[in-house]
């Protein structure tokens, strides 16, 4: 509370003693919200010693766009500073490689350091988040708290022999949601409506039986979570990337700024700035995005209309730092 204090331990669980110190004195018999918010899976990976030699004696299998050669998208996705393969720094894979090692060794070495890390913070995570829940039902909230679990975004875990986020392909762009309600949701149920994070606040009102104000840009989860898709819910969603500059001057990873639409079957991306390139994927036949068909006559009508969708969606956000030819 405006003062800063030192603490030993391990950070993961320090985050969920705290929240569970808190759930045990808050006032009894009144709503309460808690944000539980980890790091750990945030690079640089740090394990703690309890999982820091798990995974020591196998290979993690490699993603299967892990040596992606871009063959058919513009040069955005080739001209970046975030593979695997050239831009991990020694803090990353946590020493230096083998001098023998070359080429595609080298890379799956650092593949290698670089996920079992991620996979150990990962587990701390679960183990915590368990801790919680366990609390929650030893404490008898269970059955009328609601438990979301998400992130900010995705992540490249070597797809497309990459790691961080940015770009708008699916690693990326889709996000864990996951939510447990017994009064509302049924268990195991799974959704397939597109949802967004500026949908939370909208949902976590009217749970609440708060009014949302009108100026908010989601809607409501509520009737998603009954397992109805109400009428006009949206078909699409606006991605818009705007970072790019130098290295460490606030264009991290120098991937290109882009803006694009998704729906539940395509996906339109286009590059600016310095670039003016467009890629369209269809994601029923190729969901990890290697096969640009934005020039292949087949898909002409259904380009020309995510275009048109794309300038509806930046005219309804008023976001047209970038002007889309329709």
């Amino acid at each position: 509370m405006g003062k800063k204090v030192k603490r030993s331990g391990y950070v993961t669980d320090l985050i969920t003693e705290d929240s569970i110190k808190w759930l045990s004195r808050r006032p009894k018999g009144k709503p309460f919200m808690l944000l539980c918010q980890h790091k750990a899976p945030h690079r640089r990976w740090l394990p703690d010693e309890k999982h820091a030699h798990m995974y020591d004696d196998k290979d993690i299998p490699k993603p299967a766009t892990f040596d992606d050669d871009y063959s058919t998208r513009c040069e955005a996705a080739s001209h970046q500073a975030m593979t695997i393969e050239h831009h991990l720094v020694r803090s990353d894979v946590k020493g230096s490689p083998p001098a023998d090692l070359k080429g595609a060794e080298l890379k799956n070495w650092k593949y290698q350091r670089f996920i079992k890390d991620y996979l150990r913070c990962i587990a701390s995570v679960d183990d915590n988040i368990g801790k919680l829940l366990d609390f929650l039902e030893e404490s008898g909230l269970n059955e009328n708290t609601i438990v979301v679990y998400t992130s900010d975004q995705g992540f490249f875990l070597g797809d497309h022999g990459w790691y961080d986020k940015r770009f708008m392909y699916d690693e990326s762009l889709r996000m864990p949601l996951l939510i447990r309600w017994p009064a509302r949701i049924q268990p195991g149920s799974v959704r397939d409506d597109i949802v967004l994070n500026v949908d939370f606040a909208q949902t976590f009102l009217e749970a609440a039986g708060a009014k949302a104000p009108e100026e908010m840009q989601g809607r409501s989860m509520m009737p998603l979570l009954a397992g109805e898709t109400p009428p006009h819910w949206r078909k699409s969603m606006y991605y818009h990337y705007y970072e790019y500059g130098d290295e460490g001057n606030g264009g991290w990873h120098r991937v290109r700024p882009h803006e694009g639409v998704r729906s539940h079957r395509y996906k339109l991306i286009h590059f600016t700035g310095d670039v003016d390139c467009w890629e369209f994927y269809d994601l029923s036949k190729d969901p990890n995005e290697l096969n640009n068909v934005f020039d292949d006559p087949e898909y002409e009508g259904w380009v020309r209309l995510h275009k048109r969708e794309l300038a509806k969606l930046k005219e309804r956000y008023k976001d047209n730092a970038v002007k889309s030819n329709p």
